[in-house]
């Protein structure tokens, strides 16, 4: 398999460290959407990271759905999500949260970036979302008090936070607070201190040049 993004994505990141996990090999390329924006379309026309290349060579996009494909990859006992029921729910619902932060926070970095004059109006309202959904996480993570969100084992939830919060807090220096958010500042760094989050990780090198 191929694994097409930079380690910096949060998208990219949770995938690959799953992929990790599941001990599923797979070939790494490290496009940029701007720089290597040609090369990636040959693969998604939408320009967009994750995209995970089968052995079949059939392209995957969206690292939800890449990851629903990876756990039918491993028995059920290995997945980091159950297969049905309330647990899958709730694992989902985080991570759609976590995911839809990285969303918000990814739109903020690009504003600033691909506009001489930012919008005021975009920019208070993803940081007002961004603000809102990390309050939320905050509160559901404080009330928990187990080693990860759901219990003593790792589900894509953790990854998927502790992914957007690594990005967040490089993106937006000035905007993440770990004193406002203090479990999930404990969350990402017990994640980021395990081997496979330090083996899978790139600083921030965002580029916007074509």
């Amino acid at each position: 398999m191929i694994l097409i993004g930079q380690y910096d994505s949060p998208f990219v990141r949770r995938v690959a460290i799953a992929m990790s996990i599941y001990e599923l090999p797979y070939e790494h390329r490290p496009w940029s959407v701007f720089a290597n924006a040609e090369e990636l379309a040959r693969y998604n026309p939408l320009r967009r990271v994750p995209v995970l290349v089968l052995d079949d060579a059939l392209e995957l996009v969206e690292s939800s759905a890449i990851l629903d494909a990876l756990d039918e990859m491993v028995d059920a006992d290995r997945a980091l999500v159950p297969r049905a029921g309330g647990g899958r729910r709730e694992v989902m619902r985080v991570c759609a949260f976590a995911t839809g932060l990285a969303d918000k926070a990814v739109s903020l970095f690009y504003e600033g970036r691909l506009h001489a004059e930012p919008s005021s109006v975009w920019v208070g309202r993803c940081r007002i979302q961004m603000a809102e959904t990390l309050d939320l996480l905050e509160r559901e993570r404080a009330a928990r008090h187990t080693p990860w969100w759901f219990g003593d084992a790792l589900t894509h939830a953790d990854i998927a936070v502790a992914c957007v919060l690594r990005f967040v807090g490089e993106s937006h220096p000035a905007f993440w607070d770990p004193a406002r958010w203090p479990a999930l500042a404990a969350h990402a760094a017990q994640a980021e201190a395990l081997p496979v989050f330090q083996a899978i990780a790139q600083p921030l090198t965002v580029s916007v040049s074509a």
